[in-house]
Protein backbone atom coordinates (compact mmCIF):
# COMPACT_ATOMS: atom_id res chain seq x y z
CA UNK A 1 0.00 0.00 0.00
CA UNK A 2 1.89 3.35 -1.28
CA UNK A 3 2.23 5.82 1.69
CA UNK A 4 0.07 8.49 2.49
CA UNK A 5 0.73 11.71 1.33
CA UNK A 6 0.68 14.01 4.01
CA UNK A 7 -0.78 17.87 3.45
CA UNK A 8 1.52 20.29 1.73
CA UNK A 9 3.09 22.47 4.43
CA UNK A 10 0.89 25.45 3.42
CA UNK A 11 -2.75 23.86 3.49
CA UNK A 12 -1.58 23.55 7.34
CA UNK A 13 -0.30 26.68 7.75
CA UNK A 14 -3.05 28.14 6.35
CA UNK A 15 -4.98 25.98 9.35
CA UNK A 16 -3.44 27.32 11.80
CA UNK A 17 -3.80 30.56 10.65
CA UNK A 18 -7.44 29.87 10.57
CA UNK A 19 -7.73 28.98 13.67
CA UNK A 20 -5.61 31.76 15.38
CA UNK A 21 -8.29 34.12 13.65
CA UNK A 22 -11.13 32.51 14.47
CA UNK A 23 -9.48 32.89 18.65
CA UNK A 24 -9.58 36.29 18.37
CA UNK A 25 -12.62 36.62 16.68
CA UNK A 26 -15.95 37.35 18.35
CA UNK A 27 -17.26 34.73 20.34
CA UNK A 28 -13.80 33.25 20.17
CA UNK A 29 -11.37 32.51 22.88
CA UNK A 30 -12.19 35.60 25.72
CA UNK A 31 -7.87 35.30 27.16
CA UNK A 32 -6.87 35.03 23.49
CA UNK A 33 -9.05 38.19 22.90
CA UNK A 34 -7.21 40.28 25.62
CA UNK A 35 -3.69 39.58 24.15
CA UNK A 36 -1.79 42.40 22.58
CA UNK A 37 2.04 42.43 21.12
CA UNK A 38 2.85 44.01 24.30
CA UNK A 39 1.28 41.16 26.25
CA UNK A 40 2.60 38.44 24.63
CA UNK A 41 6.16 39.51 24.52
CA UNK A 42 7.22 37.04 27.63
CA UNK A 43 5.58 34.19 26.21
CA UNK A 44 7.73 34.88 22.49
CA UNK A 45 10.74 34.98 24.98
CA UNK A 46 9.85 31.57 27.14
CA UNK A 47 8.85 29.97 23.93
CA UNK A 48 12.25 30.58 22.31
CA UNK A 49 13.92 28.83 25.01
CA UNK A 50 12.03 26.10 25.12
CA UNK A 51 13.33 25.77 21.58
CA UNK A 52 16.63 26.20 22.52
CA UNK A 53 16.23 23.51 25.45
CA UNK A 54 14.84 21.17 22.98
CA UNK A 55 17.56 21.47 20.70
CA UNK A 56 20.24 20.29 23.46
CA UNK A 57 18.09 17.72 24.67
CA UNK A 58 18.46 16.42 21.08
CA UNK A 59 14.79 15.36 21.66
CA UNK A 60 13.30 15.43 17.77
CA UNK A 61 9.31 15.19 19.03
CA UNK A 62 10.14 17.55 21.84
CA UNK A 63 11.81 19.95 19.66
CA UNK A 64 8.73 19.41 16.89
CA UNK A 65 6.25 20.43 19.63
CA UNK A 66 8.33 23.59 20.81
CA UNK A 67 8.68 24.87 16.99
CA UNK A 68 4.52 24.43 16.74
CA UNK A 69 4.54 26.34 19.46
CA UNK A 70 6.94 28.80 18.44
CA UNK A 71 5.20 29.09 15.16
CA UNK A 72 2.03 29.85 17.21
CA UNK A 73 3.25 33.21 18.56
CA UNK A 74 4.55 34.48 15.73
CA UNK A 75 0.94 33.87 14.00
CA UNK A 76 -0.73 35.40 17.11
CA UNK A 77 1.82 38.42 16.83
CA UNK A 78 1.23 39.11 13.00
CA UNK A 79 -2.92 38.84 13.48
CA UNK A 80 -3.07 41.39 16.29
CA UNK A 81 -1.02 43.36 13.47
CA UNK A 82 -3.18 42.49 11.05
CA UNK A 83 -6.51 43.37 12.75
CA UNK A 84 -5.16 46.62 13.30
CA UNK A 85 -4.18 47.38 9.34
CA UNK A 86 -0.51 46.94 9.83
CA UNK A 87 0.25 44.24 8.11
CA UNK A 88 -0.53 39.78 7.54
CA UNK A 89 1.16 36.99 8.49
CA UNK A 90 1.15 36.53 4.26
CA UNK A 91 2.91 40.04 4.51
CA UNK A 92 5.60 38.84 7.14
CA UNK A 93 6.40 35.92 4.72
CA UNK A 94 6.84 37.89 1.60
CA UNK A 95 9.40 40.11 3.29
CA UNK A 96 11.63 37.14 4.97
CA UNK A 97 11.21 35.20 0.99
CA UNK A 98 12.36 38.62 -0.56
CA UNK A 99 15.31 39.33 1.99
CA UNK A 100 16.62 35.64 1.41
CA UNK A 101 16.64 35.96 -1.87
CA UNK A 102 18.30 39.44 -1.90
CA UNK A 103 21.03 38.48 0.65
CA UNK A 104 22.03 34.67 -1.19
CA UNK A 105 22.48 36.00 -4.70
CA UNK A 106 25.32 33.37 -4.44
CA UNK A 107 22.16 30.72 -4.91
CA UNK A 108 19.52 32.58 -6.18
CA UNK A 109 21.80 34.99 -9.05
CA UNK A 110 24.46 32.85 -9.22
CA UNK A 111 25.85 32.89 -13.10
CA UNK A 112 27.31 30.01 -14.41
CA UNK A 113 30.61 31.24 -14.47
CA UNK A 114 30.62 32.18 -10.29
CA UNK A 115 33.15 30.80 -8.45
CA UNK A 116 31.48 28.89 -5.42
CA UNK A 117 32.34 30.96 -2.24
CA UNK A 118 33.16 30.37 1.23
CA UNK A 119 30.98 31.06 4.07
CA UNK A 120 33.15 33.63 5.46
CA UNK A 121 32.52 35.48 2.33
CA UNK A 122 29.13 35.37 2.71
CA UNK A 123 28.95 37.00 6.06
CA UNK A 124 31.30 39.49 4.40
CA UNK A 125 28.92 40.10 1.44
CA UNK A 126 25.75 40.14 4.15
CA UNK A 127 27.72 42.98 5.85
CA UNK A 128 27.87 45.11 3.05
CA UNK A 129 24.60 44.45 1.47
CA UNK A 130 23.08 45.06 4.88
CA UNK A 131 25.13 48.47 5.19
CA UNK A 132 23.39 49.13 1.46
CA UNK A 133 20.22 48.69 2.89
CA UNK A 134 21.10 50.80 5.62
CA UNK A 135 21.67 53.95 3.48
CA UNK A 136 19.19 53.14 1.11
CA UNK A 137 16.91 53.05 3.84
CA UNK A 138 18.49 56.81 5.12
CA UNK A 139 18.15 58.06 1.56
CA UNK A 140 14.01 56.83 1.46
CA UNK A 141 13.17 58.95 4.36
CA UNK A 142 13.28 55.62 7.30
CA UNK A 143 14.72 55.87 10.42
CA UNK A 144 18.69 55.36 9.48
CA UNK A 145 19.77 52.24 10.63
CA UNK A 146 23.49 51.48 12.45
CA UNK A 147 25.65 48.70 12.28
CA UNK A 148 24.43 48.00 16.17
CA UNK A 149 21.03 49.27 16.37
CA UNK A 150 19.46 45.91 14.69
CA UNK A 151 21.03 44.14 17.78
CA UNK A 152 17.60 43.48 20.11
CA UNK A 153 18.10 45.20 23.49
CA UNK A 154 15.60 42.41 24.76
CA UNK A 155 17.95 39.58 23.98
CA UNK A 156 20.16 37.81 27.50
CA UNK A 157 23.08 40.35 28.20
CA UNK A 158 25.43 37.61 27.64
CA UNK A 159 23.75 37.31 23.84
CA UNK A 160 23.46 40.28 23.38
CA UNK A 161 27.75 40.80 24.00
CA UNK A 162 27.89 38.47 21.68
CA UNK A 163 25.78 39.52 18.97
CA UNK A 164 27.23 43.10 19.64
CA UNK A 165 30.88 42.25 18.82
CA UNK A 166 30.07 39.72 15.81
CA UNK A 167 28.57 42.68 13.84
CA UNK A 168 31.58 45.04 14.69
CA UNK A 169 33.75 42.17 13.81
CA UNK A 170 32.45 41.91 10.30
CA UNK A 171 33.05 45.25 9.50
CA UNK A 172 36.87 44.90 10.71
CA UNK A 173 36.58 46.15 14.47
CA UNK A 174 38.34 42.76 15.95
CA UNK A 175 40.92 41.63 17.40
CA UNK A 176 43.20 39.38 15.27
CA UNK A 177 43.45 36.60 17.34
CA UNK A 178 42.30 34.56 20.42
CA UNK A 179 45.18 35.65 22.36
CA UNK A 180 44.96 38.77 21.69
CA UNK A 181 41.15 38.79 23.21
CA UNK A 182 42.99 36.33 26.66
CA UNK A 183 45.32 39.85 26.85
CA UNK A 184 42.22 41.94 26.79
CA UNK A 185 40.63 39.41 29.60
CA UNK A 186 44.14 39.49 31.90
CA UNK A 187 43.61 43.18 31.68
CA UNK A 188 40.24 43.75 32.68
CA UNK A 189 40.15 40.69 35.78
CA UNK A 190 43.46 43.10 37.29
CA UNK A 191 40.86 46.09 37.10
CA UNK A 192 38.35 44.17 38.99
CA UNK A 193 40.62 42.83 41.29
CA UNK A 194 41.91 46.44 42.12
CA UNK A 195 38.24 47.71 42.31
CA UNK A 196 37.54 44.84 44.57
CA UNK A 197 40.89 45.54 46.89
CA UNK A 198 39.79 48.79 46.89
CA UNK A 199 36.32 48.46 48.36
CA UNK A 200 34.82 49.12 45.20
CA UNK A 201 31.68 46.35 45.10
CA UNK A 202 27.96 46.51 44.66
CA UNK A 203 25.44 48.27 42.08
CA UNK A 204 26.67 51.36 40.16
CA UNK A 205 30.25 50.96 41.47
CA UNK A 206 33.37 51.00 39.64
CA UNK A 207 33.65 47.49 40.04
CA UNK A 208 30.17 46.58 37.88
CA UNK A 209 31.85 48.44 35.47
CA UNK A 210 34.88 46.26 35.19
CA UNK A 211 32.94 43.43 35.67
CA UNK A 212 31.26 44.66 32.79
CA UNK A 213 34.17 44.98 30.55
CA UNK A 214 35.47 41.78 31.41
CA UNK A 215 31.96 40.06 30.45
CA UNK A 216 32.18 41.69 27.42
CA UNK A 217 35.53 40.72 26.90
CA UNK A 218 34.69 36.90 28.06
CA UNK A 219 31.70 36.94 25.17
CA UNK A 220 34.25 38.13 22.46
CA UNK A 221 36.57 35.34 23.36
CA UNK A 222 33.78 32.34 23.00
CA UNK A 223 33.38 34.11 19.79
CA UNK A 224 36.54 34.33 18.33
CA UNK A 225 36.29 30.36 19.32
CA UNK A 226 33.68 29.85 17.56
CA UNK A 227 31.39 29.38 20.78
CA UNK A 228 27.93 30.86 21.48
CA UNK A 229 28.32 31.98 25.10
CA UNK A 230 25.03 31.69 26.44
CA UNK A 231 24.75 27.56 25.06
CA UNK A 232 28.08 27.67 27.45
CA UNK A 233 26.62 29.18 30.08
CA UNK A 234 23.80 27.28 30.42
CA UNK A 235 26.16 23.89 30.19
CA UNK A 236 28.08 25.34 32.68
CA UNK A 237 25.01 25.92 34.95
CA UNK A 238 23.64 22.58 34.38
CA UNK A 239 27.06 20.81 35.13
CA UNK A 240 26.93 22.81 38.70
CA UNK A 241 23.45 21.83 39.38
CA UNK A 242 24.38 18.17 38.69
CA UNK A 243 27.46 18.09 40.84
CA UNK A 244 26.35 20.17 43.54
CA UNK A 245 22.71 17.76 43.84
CA UNK A 246 25.19 14.88 43.80
CA UNK A 247 27.30 16.46 46.71
CA UNK A 248 23.68 17.55 49.00
CA UNK A 249 22.59 13.83 47.82
CA UNK A 250 25.90 12.29 49.68
CA UNK A 251 25.72 13.91 52.78
CA UNK A 252 21.72 13.38 53.13
CA UNK A 253 22.69 9.93 52.89
CA UNK A 254 24.81 10.30 55.95
CA UNK A 255 21.61 12.45 57.49
CA UNK A 256 23.66 15.78 57.38
CA UNK A 257 22.17 18.78 56.05
CA UNK A 258 24.79 21.16 53.69
CA UNK A 259 24.25 24.04 55.80
CA UNK A 260 25.80 21.73 58.84
CA UNK A 261 28.95 21.10 57.01
CA UNK A 262 32.39 22.48 57.33
CA UNK A 263 33.10 23.99 54.02
CA UNK A 264 36.88 21.53 53.70
CA UNK A 265 34.24 18.43 54.28
CA UNK A 266 31.93 20.01 51.31
CA UNK A 267 35.08 20.79 49.48
CA UNK A 268 36.61 16.96 49.70
CA UNK A 269 33.20 15.88 48.74
CA UNK A 270 33.29 18.65 45.46
CA UNK A 271 36.23 17.18 44.21
CA UNK A 272 34.92 13.65 44.36
CA UNK A 273 31.87 14.12 42.66
CA UNK A 274 33.61 16.15 39.80
CA UNK A 275 34.96 12.73 38.36
CA UNK A 276 31.59 11.93 37.59
CA UNK A 277 29.68 12.55 34.44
Amino acid sequence: MADTVPPAPGARFDRLVEIMRTLRAPGGCPWDREQTLASLRPFVLEETYEVLEAIERGSAAGLREELGDYLYEAVFLAQISEEAGDFTIGDAIDAICDKLLRRHPHVFARGPDDRPITSEQVIERWETMKARERADAGREGAPTKTTLGGVPRTLPSLLRAYEISARAAAVGFDWARPADVLDKIEEEVAEVRHEVESGATGHLSRAEDEMGDLLFALANLSRKLGIEPEAALRRANDKFTRRFEAMEEAFAARGKALSEVPLQEMEDEWQRVKHFP
